[in-house]
């Protein structure tokens, strides 16, 4: 099934009032709150960890760069606390969420400490790496939270399938959010600095402590800026370029001419396509930009622009 949009007197059909009438941002206590009454026990295979701090949530979105006419798209907004901050700033915000019972609860808490708020809220009940075209408002700007354990994934699924939302603001893992800001020749640099450099720009531009989630994750989270920009000239394909990155990092250590030798089908022909690339073929892949990685594609894949 694709995914559905669920309608405010839905949600209010099938749940009851969350246990607090308080306006405004969710605190610990109202998160707390809020859960219990869904029987909702946080789990590790979603990762999920829920923002119960009003002040990090306003960080989030001034960071964001929130316009008044923009469309936001937020991926797992759980029980609404970074959902209820766009929508002060943004015209529109579309909430793609996994769980069911998530997914029927926002639009109701929304409308508890919000009023009015909920007709400007599109939930879509749905994976969203399997969401594809994104829902109608289409999104100016990303901004979420996102599940640490698909946090990459999830955001160059994004990238891919819809070049409409030029800009964006994620909050990962800090690990994560240093591969992902990653340049070359620096030990984090790899598969996830050069797939989103083919996208876009990305710059990290704050910390997050574990303190202001609920559960207390056991690392600190990273905010990441994006900003789009266009793909290198080439004639390789994005996947074809992808399928170079994949093999460069496969066996970091290695040099270019061992780990392109299964693309090429020797040594000494990936050799030839480096050095044909401007490449040299003793080099690893954490020193290429991506490029690099593009020329290096258009050697192995001749055909490409065919």
């Amino acid at each position: 099934m694709g995914p559905v949009a669920l309608l405010l007197g839905q949600a209010r059909a099938s749940l009851t009032s969350p246990l607090t009438s308080s306006k405004g941002l969710l605190d610990p206590t109202s998160v707390r709150a809020l859960a219990t009454e869904l029987g909702l026990r946080p789990t590790k295979q979603r990762g999920q960890n829920f923002v119960t701090d009003a002040n990090t949530v306003r960080r989030l979105v001034t960071l964001a760069g929130l316009e008044p006419d923009d469309v936001a798209l937020e991926i797992g907004p759980g029980l609404g606390s970074l959902t209820l901050g766009l929508l002060e700033r943004a015209r529109h915000v579309v909430a793609i969420e996994i769980e069911a019972s998530l997914a029927r609860q926002l639009p109701l808490t929304v409308a508890t400490r919000l009023p009015g708020a909920e007709e400007r809220l599109t939930v879509v009940e749905a994976d969203a790496l399997q969401v594809h075209p994104l829902p109608e408002p289409r999104p100016s700007v990303v901004v979420a939270n996102l599940p640490y354990n698909v946090s990459v994934p999830v955001l160059l699924h994004l990238l891919e399938i819809d070049p409409g939302w030029r800009r964006g603001l994620v909050m990962v893992q800090l690990e994560v959010a240093d591969r992902l800001v990653a340049g070359p020749g620096s030990r984090t640099y790899g598969v996830p600095s050069v797939k989103m450099a083919w996208w876009a720009a990305a710059t990290r531009v704050g910390t997050v402590p574990p303190s202001v989630f609920w559960p207390v994750p056991n690392v600190d989270s990273g905010l990441v800026r994006i900003v789009r920009r266009d793909p290198p000239a080439t004639t390789a394909t994005r996947q074809q370029v992808f399928t170079v990155v994949d093999h460069a990092f496969a066996q970091r250590r290695k040099m270019l001419r061992a780990a392109l030798s299964g693309l090429a089908g020797s040594s000494a022909a990936a050799s030839a396509c480096l050095e044909a690339a401007g490449v040299d073929p003793q080099a690893r892949g954490e020193t290429l930009t991506v490029d690099q990685f593009a020329r290096v594609a258009e050697q192995l894949f001749p055909d490409a622009g065919a």
